[in-house]
């Protein structure tokens, strides 16, 4: 029976200071808040790099994990719009390591549109993709992190994940996963000649 009475306001104890217990406080990942998804907010807080129209007045933001083979195809579709359309691949950390080495390399190229279709080429033939250096400048992991991090606060569950306003109706869109060139051009707007 003594035993009883002490295990009773161990528990209780234990019960307590469990519930009080967040995941920052417990040295796991922030939940992150979820937001709206806003081309404001990633053309404000997503690092990534541009290719197509750059004069264009519509940008199209694509959050991509390098390790991604839909990514690639997604990579592919848009390359037909590029003449008329100006794209932010915005690299995320999310399948394996090596996505944030290969990020970091493609933020920091000469020439990232390059090395993207260099590295796509190879990811969808099956040889992983360019190489990444095991050690990136901190400002280019802590991008790395901080768009997972916003891709995440998004809700978002797959890439790629593309966001834009559409061209016809002026409202933000998004969508995850692979589309065909022609579904792309539809989903931005974009009249197809």
């Amino acid at each position: 029976m003594k035993l009883h009475r002490l295990l009773f306001p161990f528990l209780m104890l234990l019960g307590l200071t469990l519930a009080a217990c967040s995941p920052q406080e417990a040295g796991g990942p922030a939940v992150p808040v979820k937001i709206e998804v806003s081309v404001a907010t990633v053309a404000a807080q997503a690092k990534g790099f541009t290719v197509g129209s750059m004069m264009s007045p519509n940008t199209v933001y694509v959050f991509f994990d390098t390790q991604c083979p839909h990514c690639g195809h997604l990579w592919e579709a848009s390359q037909a719009l590029h003449s008329r359309i100006k794209f932010v691949w915005i690299p995320v950390g999310m399948i394996n390591a090596i996505s944030s080495a290969q990020a970091a390399a493609l933020l920091t190229a000469v020439n990232p549109g390059a090395l993207m279709a260099e590295h796509e080429a190879s990811l969808l033939a099956g040889k992983g993709g360019v190489s990444g250096s095991s050690s990136a400048p901190a400002d280019i992991e802590k991008a790395i992190k901080s768009n997972t991090q916003l891709l995440n606060s998004f809700g978002a569950e797959a890439v790629p994940f593309v966001i834009a306003r559409n061209l016809k109706t002026g409202q933000t869109v998004s969508r995850d996963g692979a589309m065909s060139t022609p579904v792309l051009a539809e989903f931005l707007g974009l009249d197809l000649p």
